[in-house]
């Protein structure tokens, strides 16, 4: 089965600013890898819009009604310290949240083996009645909930190797042992969330790794930390929050990744997803700052992913 590519030019127009970090290039540079003649068995298809209903299941109604409000008819504003909206931001937030919503629908109808949303804005910093972090929705977080309202898939997971902690994630899983979820990442950082004692009810898995960690560090996390507590909790659905500014080239962190170790992670996370849940996984764009790294990156966990699909699904 091949490997679904959900994206839309609307994520193109959310424009931070001159010099913002989060901006249209991180996602034409992505967008330009995998259109390597490798990627040519993707099928491809257009993030439909999230409706405001499915956005509010995991977020604060009157919090959704208020970012589209904010969203300008020229220029910029700040709805938080370092989250920017401009004219097109309203309209590329609710095609990445409708991303997931729809990945998730094809994946689990058997239309795709898996997919990657190749989207922006970010999601996972932002939490239920505030945007952070360059995110104005969760994206993951409204995946997981579309999954279990539309789909009835129990137990949701959210895998997270983003070099920043997912506290709206985080947040809005905590107290729900039928959510799981993972996260690696670099401490002490912003947002100065994800210790190790964070374990909401059982289901939060935080694995800090300090400046200087490299692909030892990340690969032992992984494996004695992460990979064992998924699959103990034998998920219905993986989803994958995949930034990919943990790379040793990124200029907002100081972790030491490379390539290899996202295709490492992604047929790890494809492995156990095959043994729990038919190899059904929807990952999503977070992070990932220099372009050249970001779109290596993107391409190897694509990679990755289009190989695990290759292979037939367990009974």
């Amino acid at each position: 089965m091949t490997t679904l590519l959900y994206t839309h030019p609307a994520c193109l127009d959310h424009d931070t600013g001159p010099g913002h970090p989060e901006c249209s290039d991180r996602l034409r540079a992505v967008i330009g890898a995998l259109e390597a003649e490798e990627f040519a068995l993707l099928e491809r298809r257009l993030a439909p819009r999230a409706t405001l209903d499915q956005i509010a299941a995991v977020h604060d109604r009157r919090y959704v009604e208020a970012v589209m409000e904010a969203i300008p008819e020229q220029g910029h504003v700040l709805l938080d310290g370092d989250t920017t909206a401009s004219p097109g931001s309203g309209e590329a937030a609710l095609r990445a949240a409708g991303a997931l919503v729809a990945a998730i629908d094809a994946v689990v109808a058997g239309e795709g083996a898996n997919a990657f949303c190749a989207v922006r804005p970010p999601g996972h910093h932002a939490e239920s009645d505030q945007a952070m972090g360059f995110c104005l929705f969760n994206n993951v977080a409204i995946g997981a909930e579309h999954a279990r309202r539309v789909h009835g898939l129990d137990r949701v997971a959210v895998i997270d190797f983003d070099v920043h902690h997912g506290n709206g994630t985080q947040h809005m899983f905590e107290r729900d042992p039928r959510l799981f979820y993972a996260s690696t990442h670099q401490w002490p950082l912003y947002p100065g969330t994800g210790a190790t004692e964070e374990r909401g009810c059982g289901n939060i898995v935080n694995v800090p790794l300090p400046p200087g960690a490299g692909s030892d560090e990340f690969r032992e996390a992984m494996t004695a930390r992460v990979l064992p507590a998924l699959d103990r909790f034998q998920p219905d659905l993986v989803i994958v929050s995949a930034g990919f500014d943990a790379h040793a080239a990124d200029p907002l962190a100081m972790l030491e990744l490379v390539e290899a170790d996202y295709a490492w992670v992604t047929k790890a996370l494809a492995d156990l997803a095959a043994v729990h849940c038919d190899g059904r996984l929807v990952s999503a764009l977070e992070g990932g700052y220099d372009l050249a790294a970001l779109s290596r990156s993107a391409a190897a966990h694509v990679r990755s992913l289009m190989s695990a699909g290759a292979h037939p699904r367990t009974a």
